[in-house]
Order: C-alpha cells, then sequence, then structure tokens
C-alpha cells in the first residue's frame, strides 16, 4: 500500500490565532502531526509514504530529511493553490494500485483507521474507499450522498435531503482514480471536492466508509480537543 501526506497548508488560521510552529510540526500527546501519520502508515502495509510540503517549511524540510522508516520516503516541495494540486505532485511517485491520502491535519483513531485500510485492501470492487464521518465539525464540510450499500452517489457543497456524512479527508484510491486526477488538471478543474465530484461523474464505483468522528486541526482550539478524542475510545 502506498500512502501520501499533504502537507503544503500554510495554516494561516494557527498561526493569526497565535501557533508559531509549523502545522505539520504541532505536537498531539507529545508527537507532531506528521510523524503520528507517518508511524500509522508504517503500522498498516506502508511499501512507500510520500510527503509534499510548500517552499517555505524549512523547517518541516529538515525535520523530514531526518525521518528513518524502512521504508522509501518522497519529500516534494512544491507550494500549490490547492490541495488537489498538492495530490498531483504527489500522483507521480504513486506506483502500486492502490494508495490512501490524507492531509496531515486529520485526527482519527488508529483502530478504526486499520480497520478502513484492511476493508480496502480487501476489496475487489470499489475504484476508491472514502472515509466518511456524521460527526460535523467543519466550516466548510463536503456532504456525501450514499445509497443503501454505502455506494457514493454525489458529493455537495451544502446538505441536501439524505446526505447524513461528510468527507473525513482520507482518500483510499486506485490508480484509474489517478487517471481522473490528470483530466481535472488538464481541464482546470480547481480544489479537491470538485475532483471528488468528477470521480462520479467519470462513473468510478466509489465507496464510503463510515468512521465514528474526524476532526481536521485548523484552530488553537482545535489542539486540546484533538489530544482530549485521542484520549478517548
Amino acid at each position: 500500500m502506498d500512502y501520501a501526506i499533504i502537507a503544503a497548508g500554510e495554516g494561516s488560521r494557527l498561526v493569526q490565532e497565535g501557533i508559531k510552529t509549523p502545522k505539520p510540526l504541532i505536537q498531539l500527546q507529545g508527537i507532531p502531526l506528521i510523524d503520528r501519520l507517518i508511524q500509522l502508515f508504517l503500522d498498516n502495509n506502508a511499501a512507500s509514504i510520500s510527503i509534499i510540503v510548500n517552499e517555505e517549511m524549512k523547517e518541516v524540510q529538515e525535520h523530514l530529511q531526518n525521518i528513518k522508516a524502512g521504508v522509501p520516503i518522497n519529500i516534494c516541495i512544491k507550494s500549490t493553490p490547492s490541495s488537489m494540486h498538492s495530490f498531483y505532485e504527489l500522483s507521480r511517485f504513486i506506483k502500486g494500485d492502490k494508495l490512501c491520502l490524507t492531509t496531515v491535519d486529520t485526527i482519527f483513531h488508529e483502530a478504526e483507521f486499520k480497520q478502513y485500510i484492511n476493508t480496502f485492501i480487501d476489496d475487489k470492487g470499489a475504484d476508491g474507499f472514502m472515509a466518511v464521518t456524521d460527526f460535523i465539525d467543519d466550516e466548510k464540510p463536503l456532504y456525501i450522498e450514499v445509497d443503501s450499500e454505502f455506494s457514493i452517489r454525489n458529493f455537495y457543497d451544502t446538505k441536501e435531503e439524505g446526505c447524513n456524512y461528510i468527507s473525513g479527508g482520507i482518500y483510499g484510491l486506485k490508480q484509474n482514480a489517478i487517471s481522473v486526477l490528470e483530466k481535472a488538471i488538464e481541464s482546470g478543474v480547481s480544489r479537491m471536492r470538485n475532483y471528488q465530484k468528477l470521480l462520479v461523474k467519470e462513473g468510478l464505483h466509489l465507496k464510503a466508509y463510515p468512521f465514528k468522528k474526524i476532526i481536521d486541526v485548523d484552530h488553537a482550539e482545535d489542539i486540546p480537543k484533538a489530544e482530549y478524542f485521542l484520549k478517548t475510545k
């Protein structure tokens, strides 16, 4: 399983709220966000881990240079206009058929993640497994419509009737989904959510995998909230 981490955002809201540490190096329970994800991936059959950071994050770049993982760590240093473009930069490192992609500030329980990864690895039919949650603590959530078998019908920017889940920011994708990513870039599509909408439009079979709760670290107040969440089961 190939893994990828988008850590190229500026974390501007955290900076405005007085957090000077670059987002990937913010610690939860004494562990930097980026290190936590790397270890989780190593614990779940990682064949490679690819990470993108922006050009201004010198401290993060130096930190990653010292990571010893036992599997290839591909580091891309580039500032991009969106997380979708960051994913595109990472996609050239992906050689296997299945990829798990997440953003650096996505917080979830390890046990749920392990079950999610094992389900994705064992699945033979779907083109992708998207983590979803009915816990909504996002300023601009991406709502997801699913059928009775948790196949994804569509993505919406606003809550529509019957949409009880939102995107959790963890994406399990096969190589054919990366082909759609290339089409999205070529046609001028922007933003990760619009890429996901294009996946459905192109006829890919996406499954939703529910997590009880997923938290993003976007604000200073999210740091203690995430630490408390990780302590609970």
